[in-house]
């Protein structure tokens, strides 16, 4: 859900911030109060096209950042598949600068984002519609993912078990194409995979080897300056004149003697010998030490020699000793199939015709419950259509059988409509209209309200060219919609301004060198006004202003059914 939009610089804004609310969010205004300007400003933040005329006059560049609230957990897995994490109080933040150089800089959640990128992330939040630049209705691709939701449950079951066929099925493939006879190359890849076994395996590497080499040659490398270390530590300790054994010893034999005459050294005296035993284990450990340094010399050409084989192995197959007997397997893994590979393709055809037969039978099945789905909701629609002043429309939702299958199963799916008697059905890019596409996408949304992910929905045109009853129509199927999403609408029908659960009012404003649009929200007898306005026009009257107050009523009694 949009919470706050935030807008400075965009063509006749100079700067606004707006909150927006659940439900239905109703936007209007006088004709030319730049009503489409704030629905620009919302599509150029989530991705839309830019250019310089978008940038106010006499300003070097544009900005414009929307808070969105996630609490969809399906929704917060699709937009970490995007690598975008929503933060811990469920909230995405999106911002976006334009300047007159043409370049444009995004933000998500503070990090650094492509347009791309943000336009991607925005068709799992918002759709808009009205502009024929930003619509997930638009995309044939969405039309599949949109009946399936419709299908429910029960298609979501068949949906589960394809995926695990299909997986199945692609391994299969895989293999049987490992082990195609007719590559011309198999003999010089043979030679290949056992030139590298015997290379790898003549080796014997061991894990853990290469550190230990390291190890042992930096020793073999510095020997001389250690042994000279050593002496000079032995000597210190008890081979020198005044050595640390023997400066102690002296002070031991001392210390015994004043223990013989005051017993209250003793304990002194004990700490010292403790000291003493120390030292001796110190250098015993040390000339062990020592003896070990006397190691042959052809010992470093030998490390050396055994770490540039492990260096030229890890150059071929990997970077360490584990990835190296790793490559090792998996080309044992290679030789295998290739010696036995006539066998085994004949197992693995015959494992994948058993798969394939068993996944064209789903199909036909996942096939048969989309289709008896498309058409209970093609009647919904075409229903909710004539209610929008769309009499003539006809909806269909096509399914042909596509050339093979994928864990979708077989069937291609596109929505095709013709909005005028005599008209072909086609795609709903098509469609001419921006009021008709609203109104489309309104009466989708009335069927898949339950089931959709996106939550915000954006209407500009949808009132285009109706009034009266159909008006009251389009508002009650907005208000439909709006218990499970948010809706912002731009309109200038009061039946649809009395359905708002919040009213926002976009004015115009000049003076001498400038013209700018803003937006406030209305509440108490603001509302009525803003209503009574649009029934009557510019002069508000008590009959249009009690008029207003009477469609408010009963906006709320249909609300609470």
């Amino acid at each position: 859900m949009i919470e706050k939009l935030y807008v400075n610089n965009f063509a006749l804004i100079d700067e606004l911030e707006v909150d927006f609310g659940p439900g239905l969010n109703v936007l209007s205004g006088e004709t030319g109060a730049g009503k489409s300007i704030i629905i620009g400003s919302l599509n150029f933040v989530l991705g839309g096209k830019a250019d310089k005329d978008i940038i106010k006059s006499g300003c070097d560049m544009t900005e414009a950042s929307v808070l969105i609230y996630v609490d969809n957990d399906e929704l917060k897995r699709e937009l970490e598949n995007c690598d975008v994490t929503v933060d811990d109080d469920n909230y995405v933040l999106i911002k976006r600068t334009f300047n007159t150089n043409g370049k444009s800089y995004c933000k998500i959640n503070g990090k650094t984002a492509t347009v791309s990128m943000v336009r991607e992330i925005s068709a799992y939040l918002v759709d808009i519609h009205g502009q024929h630049d930003h619509q997930s209705l638009l995309n044939p691709k969405s039309h599949i993912v949109m009946l399936d939701r419709l299908c429910g449950e029960p298609l979501e079951k068949e949906l589960e078990k394809l995926k695990e066929l299909y997986g199945e099925y692609r391994q299969v493939s895989k293999k049987l194409k490992e082990i195609d006879m007719n590559d011309r190359d198999i003999q010089d890849k043979v030679e290949l995979y056992k030139y590298q076994i015997d290379e790898i395996e003549d080796a014997a590497l061991k894990i853990g080897e290469d550190e230990e080499l390291s190890e042992r040659r930096n020793i073999l490398i510095n020997s001389v300056r250690l042994q000279e270390y050593i002496s000079e530590c032995l000597n210190s300790l008890y081979r020198g004149d005044n050595s640390a054994v023997e400066t102690i010893g002296n002070a031991i034999e001392n210390l015994e003697s004043i223990s013989e005459i005051d017993d209250s050294q003793e304990k002194t005296l004990e700490a010292l010998n403790d000291a003493y035993a120390i030292i001796e284990d110190v250098v015993k450990t040390v000339r062990g030490y020592e003896d070990s340094m006397d190691s042959d010399p052809e010992e470093l050409n030998q490390v050396e020699e055994r770490l540039q084989t492990i260096y030229d192995l890890k150059n071929k197959y990997g970077n360490t000793i584990e990835k190296i007997l790793n490559y090792l397997d998996k080309v044992r893994e290679k030789l295998d199939i290739i010696e036995n590979s006539e066998a085994l393709a004949a197992e693995y055809t015959a494992k994948k015709k058993k798969i394939e037969e068993k996944i064209k039978k789903l199909c036909a099945e996942i096939s048969e419950i989309r289709k008896k789905t498309a058409e209970k909701a093609e009647i919904k629609i075409v229903s909710i259509l004539r209610d929008l002043s769309m009499e003539n429309a006809e909806f269909k939702i096509n399914i042909s059988e596509k050339e093979g299958f994928d864990e979708k199963g077989s069937d291609n799916v596109e929505f095709l409509i013709s909005a005028n008697r005599g008209e072909k059905l086609k795609p709903l890019s098509k469609i001419a209209s921006g009021g008709e596409m609203s109104r489309v996408m309104l009466a989708l949304k009335n069927v898949l309200a339950d089931v959709d992910n996106i939550d915000t929905f954006v209407f500009d045109e949808i009132d285009t060219g109706i009034s009266g009853r159909t008006a009251q129509k389009v508002a009650e199927k907005m208000i439909a919609v709006a218990k499970n999403h948010q809706i912002l609408c731009i309109t200038h029908l009061p039946q649809i301004a009395a359905m708002a659960d919040n009213n926002y009012l976009i004015e115009k404003s000049s003076n001498d060198n400038t013209t700018n649009t803003n937006i406030v929200e209305l509440s108490g007898e603001k509302v009525y006004n803003e209503i009574a306005r649009l029934i009557g026009g510019a002069e508000i009257t008590k009959a249009t202003l009690e008029a207003a107050r009477e469609m408010k009523i009963m906006a709320e009694k249909l609300k609470e059914i």
